[in-house]
């Protein structure tokens, strides 16, 4: 087998499935078996990204995943040959997309560094058209933000690059996000970035990606106070917190700024914490009982299982003994 060093996002843009759906199929059906490094992430050989591509290639042909995921690789391999018409254009299809998405970002860094504002928004128009909004985030807006952080710092772009293009999505996600930002009886989700952390694209992200989940957003921006985040998350009652950590990755204030925010906030609200700069300060978001999310896939399953309602306790009957 091939030495393991792909990510589960990568697997993930490579196959066509979700993170989430990767590690259902291999905790509950032993899919596959990946590697895992020393902070306990896992990396998956080139053969089971083979695999699990044609699993998800002969599962939309009608096989349950129960059966055919202890299926020898060339078995699959032979089942995927046969599968019917309508599996083999959901293929094509996802090509289609994933190279729409590649073609879109280069179009968004091209005219993000020609510091045209109009195009840039133009652009990202055409792909939400496209792709559709969740579309866009997943494939366009994601790895754009990624792609601009890793251009500033290799110092290809300038600091007014980024501001345009930050200024550009701001004002393209806040607007994309307003349809959904009526419904008051969803749960509040806080996002911001803490103090110290400057680059504010992966919380503008996370907001609207959220918005699109059906959460409320309340939208503090970039670099607050552990004070200012928790007033504001106890003054709107919000369910949960999200952090955006992109940049300096070495910031030796920061943990302490994250076991303030922890001790001011209400035991009952959630942290949440995204961003490149997320491996790096591991420790400190493990020390608060933050919830590390490594794309939007797992934002989804985190705030998904943050609705649903505590369990209830069962009623004590009188005389019954307590601990």
């Amino acid at each position: 087998m091939s030495e393991a060093c792909h990510p589960i996002n990568v697997v993930a843009h490579r196959t066509g499935l979700t993170p989430y759906v990767i590690r259902i199929w291999e905790q509950r059906y032993g899919a596959v078996k990946p590697d895992r490094t020393g902070t306990n992430r896992r990396l998956y050989s080139e053969q089971e990204v083979e695999r699990l591509a044609l699993l998800r290639a002969v599962t939309q042909a009608g096989h349950k995943i129960g059966i055919i995921a202890h299926w020898p690789t060339e078995k699959l391999r032979e089942q995927a040959l046969v599968a019917t018409a309508p599996a083999r254009s959901a293929r094509r299809t996802l090509a289609a997309d994933l190279n729409a998405g590649e073609a879109l970002i280069a179009e968004c860094v091209a005219t993000m560094q020609a510091l045209d504002a109009t195009a840039l928004q133009a652009t990202l128009q055409r792909g939400a058209i496209g792709l559709g909004t969740m579309g866009l985030l997943q494939q366009v807006v994601a790895p754009l933000t990624q792609r601009i952080g890793e251009l500033w710092i290799a110092g290809r772009i300038t600091i007014a690059h980024e501001h345009l293009a930050t200024a550009v999505l701001r004002a393209f996600l806040l607007n994309a996000a307003r349809p959904f930002a009526e419904n008051q009886r969803a749960p509040r989700l806080l996002v911001a970035t803490p103090a110290g952390q400057l680059h504010e694209l992966g919380a503008l992200l996370v907001g609207a990606a959220a918005t699109q989940l059906g959460w409320q957003i309340v939208y503090l921006g970039a670099s607050l106070p552990a004070a200012e985040i928790a007033g504001a998350a106890r003054q709107t009652q919000a369910r949960a917190v999200a952090l955006s950590l992109v940049y300096p990755e070495d910031d030796a204030q920061l943990p302490g700024e994250l076991k303030s925010l922890r001790e001011m906030l209400p035991a009952d609200v959630a942290v949440v914490a995204g961003g490149r700069a997320v491996p790096a300060y591991r420790e400190a978001l493990a020390g608060i009982g933050a919830r590390p999310v490594h794309d939007l896939a797992e934002l989804a399953t985190e705030l998904a299982a943050l609705r649903q309602p505590a369990p209830a306790l069962r009623p004590v009957r009188p005389g019954t003994p307590t601990l």
